[in-house]
């Protein structure tokens, strides 16, 4: 990014309004305190200074001399290890009750997806009692220090089935309510309660500014300010008002940028400028700390700019953000901790070891798997003299102070708290769809189509429908939000189930795929859009915005039901705007809805005109809508500047509007893409947390030479090769591929449709690029390979390579791709750009595949000889 280029985005900002140029602090900030208030709540301001420096922000929760004595005297009777055991964070399907008390343990996470005795609809009470069994264990340690429980609750109570679930950040943002915000910050601390946990991994502050981002329904809105007055209502909501003693931790992530990294990429480089960062992506922190926020998140994600002399890298590992920036000038005395297995991506680190880190100001680590050698090697590290004790004393300061205001030193097991167990507060079913109503965005309603008179007879058409997975996207359940069915959500309504009340079952007809005649309905209602994805599997990389192409059997759905006698209601469920000029032409109304939750009655209430008066559509745009497939940056000041639809765009109540026919063209190749002929400058991204499409995961042997697609639950299994689900950067993010050395075997990404032009990487000295965590080291020859249409292909010898990994530790392998052109490999169409094989005992985990541009040149890339 150019200089040019970062002067331009802060004066977006300053164009659209979000910050006053007239305004400078002087070198040393003017503190942030607690924000003006309008109904009771947080205002959303019209501008904001523009702050030259990190400013100083007042929490509204502090500490007395007496609290802080007291952590002081704890803090002096435990040992090195015991101090350590409290840094330490552990996933509750890798520790028992008995090792919470014997490491002395200070907290523990379910991940998306971890459930006690791995059972998905675990009823409440085995919540509580697990909550029980650890708060015990660790009461009766020598220390009596109590453990907390940290959950990944974004949207609700989102991984414990019952749970009602409320719609997506990005929805909120849509509502521009911030008292909304506090009421489901209560709500879903009452959920929390009800089974035992103490600690919510919200709210998330990013401010997205590229729509490919797979993260992007997790930030409210790119207006800073959306997001700075949402994060102090968030965090108020969950925490409560007492300024001493804290209710359910909240969680301000994923410090600072994440929503800023280039070309959307998740853990990716974001680089801004210093004036960027404080005025852009930190906004919602100055919030979430001013009303009292206990702990801050770190990103994934790097912070680099050479132009302007910005060098952190990972933020995990950088002193100067965490410690100077976070703790010192915002004066922040709550905890830090990492992201899932964050330490890991510091160069020189591991998963479980990295004094970097530590010394950065990290003083709790999420170290799922892996926290026994954390112990063991963080205390060898203070042993040795690499992390000062003085570091540790600092980091277990703050885990206690955190824990005093969190009642949790003077409390009781979670069985006993108020509210435990209860099924009302899991239910919290009519905040909900409160908050559902006030996210919809009418888009569009030529001739007044809505609303639906009712009784009106309806045919409803369209994959999601009646899909509460599709309704409650990533993080719910589980991860990615896959692998869930209806009857997952036990107290959820579909919007088909919500339409059906509304308007009388029998007046409802569902046909998913539209093979009814329209002809007779008095609407159409198309209920389309995207499918469930979180952070690495959601990023569209090189893909444009086109809906049409990312789901084209939406867009067959709409041909089917349009222009055959009656007019056609699309409910658009989405995680990000999309360009849906297609869909939109298709349409005579366009409701943006989302990813609403479980409530799907909320849509239904402003569809149709019913018995309970609602003033209509109230919702509009928190982010810029493309008006072309490209426009994959588009933020308010940017050269260029051009949405088709800008924020705060939306139909109030049920607006008639006329909205003429949009133009339908759309590059045939992905943006950013050269074609193949000239030089590339993007990632081809082949498998990152999930398959990238076009390209999907198979296995082959002599039991099936054409290849076993790996299936959705990451597995896939021969007589001499199996594939199972792997944590390598993140969680379930990679491939475990095991040889037992029964046969040949390979597993492969390969793209079904047939090959693409790849020699704009070739011209661009690119490599083949892939994480990789050896568990064993190959017996027989292992090969690296890459197929231009059977027997066209090409492999390079990367035993010694593999061999000389260090065992269980994550690296980075990058091969030319010159290496595999030499050996015979058609660049112009390569149907497999990766492929593993060996015939000997092997077993390693693969991730984060893709070819790099310019990687080949890099230092640590093999040579051709290498590889020979």
């Amino acid at each position: 990014m150019s200089r040019r280029h970062l002067g331009a985005v802060l004066a977006a900002v300053l164009a659209a309004g979000l910050v006053t140029a007239g305004a400078h602090a002087s070198p040393t900030q003017p503190a942030v305190g607690e924000p003006r208030t309008e109904d009771g709540c947080a205002r959303i301001e019209k501008s904001l200074p523009v702050l030259s420096d990190w400013p100083a922000v007042d929490s509204r929760v502090g500490s007395g001399a007496g609290d802080e004595r007291r952590i002081r005297k704890l803090l002096g009777s435990m040992t090195l290890a015991e101090k350590v055991g409290q840094m330490a964070q552990a996933e509750i399907g890798t520790i028992t009750p008995d090792e919470v008390r014997e490491y002395g343990i200070g907290s523990v996470l379910n991940s998306a997806g971890s459930w006690p005795g791995l059972d998905k609809h675990a009823a409440p009470g085995a919540w509580l009692a697990l909550a029980d069994s650890y708060w015990n264990a660790s009461t009766t340690s020598r220390t009596r220090v109590p453990v907390i429980w940290g959950t990944s609750a974004v949207h609700g109570h989102n991984n414990v089935y019952g749970a009602t679930v409320f719609p997506h950040n990005i929805g909120l943002g849509a509502a521009h309510d911030p008292c909304l915000v506090r009421e489901i910050g209560e709500a879903t601390a009452e959920q929390l309660r009800a089974t035992g946990q103490d600690w919510a991994y919200a709210p998330g502050l990013a401010v997205p500014q590229d729509d490919r981002w797979g993260r992007t329904y997790e930030g409210y809105s790119e207006d800073p300010r959306i997001t700075r007055a949402y994060g102090y209502e968030a965090v108020k909501g969950l925490q409560g008002a007492d300024r001493r003693r804290v209710g359910v931790l909240a969680t301000a992530k994923n410090f600072v940028g994440d929503g800023g990294t280039l070309r959307g990429r998740d853990q990716g480089v974001t680089p801004s400028s210093a004036a960027e960062m404080i005025n852009l992506h930190g906004q919602g922190y100055y919030g979430a700390l001013a009303a009292g926020a206990q702990t801050v998140m770190v990103s994934y994600s790097s912070w680099a700019n050479a132009e302007v002399g910005i060098d952190e890298g990972k933020l995990h590992g950088s002193k100067t953000t965490i410690t100077d920036v976070l703790k010192g000038k915002m004066g922040f005395d709550g905890l830090v901790m990492t992201d899932w297995n964050g330490i890991g991506q510091v160069p020189g680190c591991s998963n479980y070891s990295c004094p970097q880190a530590i010394n950065a100001g990290i003083d709790v680590v999420m170290v799922p798997t892996d926290w026994k050698a954390f112990i063991a090697d963080t205390v060898a590290q203070v042993e040795s003299g690499q992390i000062p004790l003085s570091r540790i004393d600092d980091a277990v300061t703050r885990i206690l102070r955190v824990k005093l205001r969190a009642g949790v030193l003077d409390g009781v097991q979670p069985s006993a708290r108020a509210g435990a167990g209860s099924a009302k507060a899991l239910a919290a079913r009519k905040v909900a769809r409160e908050a559902v109503r006030e996210s919809q965005v009418l888009l569009k309603n030529n001739g007044g189509v809505l609303p639906l008179k009712p009784r009106s007879k309806v045919l409803v058409v369209g994959k999601s429908a009646d899909s509460l997975q599709n309704q409650t996207g990533g993080w719910t359940l589980s991860w990615q939000g896959t692998g869930n069915a209806n009857a997952d959500f036990p107290n959820g309504t579909t919007i088909l189930g919500g339409l059906r009340e509304a308007l009388g079952a029998q007046n409802v007809v569902f046909s998913e795929t539209g093979d009814v005649d329209p002809a007779g309905f008095d609407a159409v209602i198309a209920v389309i859009g995207e499918t469930p994805y979180a952070e690495g599997t959601g990023d569209l990389g090189r893909r444009s915005l086109e809906a049409a192409k990312l789901y084209p059997r939406d867009l067959a759905v709409l041909d089917k039901v349009r222009g055959r006698g009656a007019p056609v209601v699309t409910v658009y469920v989405s995680g990000r705007p999309l360009h849906v000029n297609k869909e939109l032409n298709r349409s005579d109304a366009f409701v943006a809805s989302w990813l609403p939750g479980t409530e799907g009655g909320g849509v239904a209430d402003l569809l149709v005109r019913g018995r309970h008066t609602y003033p209509g559509f109230t919702g509009t745009l928190s982010y810029s809508w493309p008006r072309s497939a490209c426009q994959t940056s588009l933020n308010p000041g940017q050269a260029g500047y051009d949405p088709l639809f800008k924020p705060r765009y939306g139909l109030k109540s049920w607006q008639r509007t006329t909205i003429g026919q949009l133009d339908e063209s759309s590059p045939a190749a992905g943006c950013d893409d050269d074609g193949g002929g000239g030089t590339a400058t993007e990632d081809r991204r082949l498998y990152v947390a999930g398959d990238v499409a076009p390209y999907r995961g198979y296995i082959a042997s002599p039991d099936n030479w054409d290849g076993t697609e790996i299936g959705p639950d990451g597995t896939a299994a021969h007589s001499s090769i199996a594939i199972t689900p792997a944590d390598v950067n993140a969680t379930g993010d990679g491939l475990r591929g095991t040889w037992p050395g029964t046969g040949p075997g390979q597993v492969f990404l390969a793209d079904p449709a047939g090959g693409t032009d790849l020699r704009g990487y070739l011209n661009a000295n690119a490599a083949v690029v892939f994480d990789v965590v050896v568990h064993r080291p190959p017996a027989n020859r292992t090969a690296l390979g890459a197929h231009c249409g059977w027997p066209c292909l090409a492999e390079v010898d990367v035993t010694k390579v593999l061999t000389d990994l260090p065992v269980g530790t994550r690296s980075t392998v990058k091969i030319p791709v010159s290496c595999l052109a030499a050996a015979g490999l058609d660049l112009e169409k390569v149907n497999i750009p990766f492929l593993v094989f060996t015939d000997g005992p092997f077993e390693a985990s693969f991730a984060n595949v893709r070819w790099v541009p310019k990687a080949a040149q890099d230092p640590d890339a093999k040579t051709c000889a290498d590889v020979g």
